[in-house]
């Protein structure tokens, strides 16, 4: 049994996530303590509860704890990884993301291909960006030999959620292959999408584009930015929204192969301009680090190259407590070996592969 203090390092739904995934690849029972203790509302929430209901679906695990509020729970993984198709609904706005993050480490080691919808909020503060995941973090695991495709199916925005997204993940036919990331190199191209439902009336979409289009270029920083607008009548997506919301992120690319983003979600109170000037001056303060990844993928990446064969070695802008737990993490479950030194961030790999 692998036992996990939950108020350790960052004391948050990271570690949560991270140590059910790690449970199920090792194959070990977990019992996880003090769940989110660090956390404003410490215990599990909605979207944390479905992420570990999903991933005990995947492999057949069972598990006991398991409620809204809970500070401890136990997960006895099952024996297999089988794929196939899913849906999962978190039931509010919590974060579709978060889910997908939860168990992607698991799908590309599955026996078979997996596609999985899941239902809940795409954007809302202290969650992955769905734009995020799909225009930066998920071609960054791809030259880890990791093939996953997302598609949006309707956007959902707090409080009400009830936005779906669909993951295509296929089993990886060798081991993860390490990340280099060391030299941010030369911008080739900087884009982005600023979107809004039902608030075309108010511009907010051109707003927010306009706004961070001036404090880019006021930098030196060209950007090109779609500006769209969703509604009940004309919706962007497949499905329709079913409230107001707002969100805009940002990517650069550049001639290394290195991908930096920034968004920021809409909330009631929070001006079209501020996001734009905002999501703009993260991304600008990412690229003067010189990093060659942005502050969301670097512990995003931790648990993959944890898991690829051989050293990873990538340049942060800053350490976080995510970070920090992340590391700490691969090395207490999986057996990883990290160093981090002058923001430059080295993980020696376990080289995983699952014993069919």
């Amino acid at each position: 049994m692998i036992t996990i203090d939950g108020s350790q390092k960052s004391g948050s739904g990271t570690i949560v996530r991270d140590a059910v995934a790690f449970s199920v690849l090792m194959g070990k029972n977990l019992c996880l303590k003090n769940i989110r203790a660090k956390r404003a509302k410490p215990g599990l929430r909605a979207q944390h509860l479905k992420g570990i209901e999903a991933s005990a679906q995947f492999c057949s695990a069972s598990y006991k704890g398991l409620r809204i509020g809970s500070k401890e729970i136990s997960f006895m993984p099952g024996q297999s990884l089988k794929g196939g198709n899913f849906i999962w609904d978190i039931g509010t706005a919590g974060s579709t993301t978060m889910l997908a993050l939860n168990v992607i480490p698991l799908t590309i080691f599955a026996d078979e291909p997996t596609i999985f919808k899941v239902s809940g909020g795409l954007f809302q503060d202290f969650a992955p960006s769905v734009y995020h995941l799909k225009y930066v973090l998920l071609p960054i695991l791809s030259k880890m030999g990791i093939d996953c495709r997302l598609e949006i199916i309707q956007p959902g925005y707090v409080p009400k959620g009830n936005g779906k997204i669909e993951v295509k993940s296929f089993p990886i036919k060798t081991k993860l292959k390490p990340i280099n990331r060391i030299d941010q190199g030369k911008i080739i191209e900087i884009k982005g999408i600023a979107l809004s439902s039902e608030l075309k009336f108010r511009k907010v979409s051109e707003r927010m584009a306009q706004q961070c289009l001036k404090t880019l270029n006021a930098k030196g920083y060209h950007v090109d930015i779609d500006v769209i607008y969703d509604s009940k009548e004309k919706p962007y997506y497949q499905g329709s929204p079913i409230q107001a919301g707002a969100a805009l992120a940002v990517w650069a690319r550049t001639d290394t192969g290195c991908l930096i983003g920034s968004d920021i979600a809409g909330a009631l109170g929070r001006p079209a301009e501020f996001i734009g000037e905002k999501v703009a001056e993260n991304l600008i303060e990412d690229l003067k680090t010189g990093a060659a990844v942005d502050r969301h993928s670097a512990d995003q990446l931790i648990p993959f190259a944890a898991l690829a064969e051989g050293s990873s070695v990538y340049l942060i802008p800053k350490m976080t407590e995510h970070v920090e737990a992340r590391l700490w993490l691969v090395e207490k479950i999986l057996g990883a070996k990290t160093e981090v030194k002058n923001k430059l961030i080295k993980i020696r790999g376990i080289g995983y592969s699952r014993v069919k």
